[in-house]
């Protein structure tokens, strides 16, 4: 339905193949080559590694601009108390997982409101009341511009949802009622049914989210947007395949083929975005941050790695600007390296053993799962990539791509 009244993109990626550095490209507007957070490192006993003060991200500038802010879900930019946490980096509000590792579990023995640790029983859904708290943000602030960050938690990791969500889809898919998926909190019978079960709850509460838009009388001043921040997943259970997650894609989350990092994008804004239309340009999260600073009348900060396409969505495409190229990297694995630039895919793998890695060559239009790898017959498109491998980046002071750096 938000895709039906609103505007779906083909081409559309996501910042990085995994959690935190997906979420720093999309706060800081650029790719994992510039951004700080460049994997999931750690911290214990709660946290990942913290943003520094400094990061010029989207809460921060719309707040200086007169917007309320706020953030509902999993953080994952740095633990409780660091320059990360989220009321250090410009939230207003926040409630959520500051832990994206705490929040493999939908029954938490504690969530985060504000700078407060919330105690609780062990057996409430989380995802229910993270959403109860956006939607209460949103009435509290619908008179004046708000920004609200919803990074859903549900579907990942472990496949927990209520009773009452997952009974029809354990008869619907009898078959994996002996399979018992595994992760953090309680095991899982049938983690099918509690996939799809987590899906249809998140389904219900973006339809409540819309609901209370236009209940409110703001949809014509409001611009929704759906995305994800990887691709499919096999934790907790989870089959990828049977639900055909990745669609036509190659590769799940952690991959930096297709399947690992286009990512869905739906944008809903009843009166200015045109109803049913579909898109083929080329963005990515690192677009986000520019293209809300021109919705809202503002200049973007410099040196940005993003591209605001507010002309796409509002229909102005012959003044969209395009991407030369896209650029991201992966710190595991072996470390990783791809390059979109026109309809050419460009993957390396394993550069952390050796940084002359051999560059695969896919054609999208042609290849869309990335089977014939052409770099033998293309040479002039290889060599012509292939300096982007090391010109679109920087070494990250916490994350090395290269050995010896």
């Amino acid at each position: 339905k938000l895709a039906s009244e609103g505007m779906k993109f083909t081409q559309h990626y996501s910042g990085s193949t995994v959690c935190a550095p997906t979420r720093c490209s999309l706060m800081s507007g650029l790719h994992t080559g510039h951004t700080f957070i460049r994997g999931n490192r750690e911290v214990k006993p709660e946290g990942q590694w913290p943003i520094p003060a400094d990061l010029v991200t989207i809460p921060k500038v719309l707040g200086q601009a007169g917007y309320t802010t706020g953030m509902f879900g999993k953080w994952g930019l740095g633990a409780p108390g660091s320059e990360g946490d989220p009321m250090n980096q410009g939230w207003d509000r926040f409630y959520g997982y500051n832990c994206q590792r705490e929040a493999h579990t939908y029954y938490p023995t504690h969530l985060w409101s504000n700078d407060e640790k919330v105690a609780l029983d062990g057996e409430t859904y989380s995802h229910d009341l993270i959403l109860n708290e956006a939607k209460k943000f949103i009435r509290d602030h619908h008179e004046g511009p708000f920004f609200a960050y919803l990074p859903i938690t549900i579907p990942h990791a472990a496949m927990h949802a209520p009773e009452e969500e997952m009974k029809p889809w354990r008869e619907k898919f009898p078959q994996f009622e002996d399979v018992i998926g595994k992760y953090r909190g309680p095991n899982v019978r049938n983690p099918v049914a509690g996939f799809a079960a987590m899906m249809t709850r998140m389904d219900r509460g973006v339809g409540e989210i819309l609901e209370l838009i236009q209940d409110l009388g703001i949809s014509d001043n409001t611009i929704v947007m759906l995305s994800s921040d990887n691709g499919p997943h096999r934790e907790g259970g989870h089959r990828p395949q049977f639900f055909k997650s990745a669609g036509p894609l190659r590769g799940i989350k952690r991959d930096l083929y297709e399947g690992g990092i286009r990512a869905p994008m739906i944008a809903w804004w009843p009166g200015r975005i045109e109803a049913g239309v579909v898109t083929d340009h080329i963005s990515a999260h690192w677009d986000v941050f520019p293209t809300l600073c021109e919705l809202a009348g503002m200049t973007a900060p410099c040196d940005l790695d993003g591209i605001s396409f507010a002309p796409t969505l509002l229909g102005r495409c012959q003044d969209q600007e395009q991407h030369d190229y896209l650029y991201w990297e992966f710190h595991a694995y072996g470390k990783r390296q791809a390059i979109r630039k026109g309809p050419w895919k460009a993957v390396r793998l394993n550069v952390a053993k050796n940084p002359d890695a051999p560059i695969e060559l896919y054609h999208l239009p042609s290849d869309i799962h990335e089977d014939v790898n052409l770099a033998d017959q293309k040479p002039d498109i290889v060599e012509s990539i292939r300096p982007l491998f090391k010109s679109a980046r920087v070494e990250s002071e916490v994350f090395t791509l290269f050995p010896g750096n």
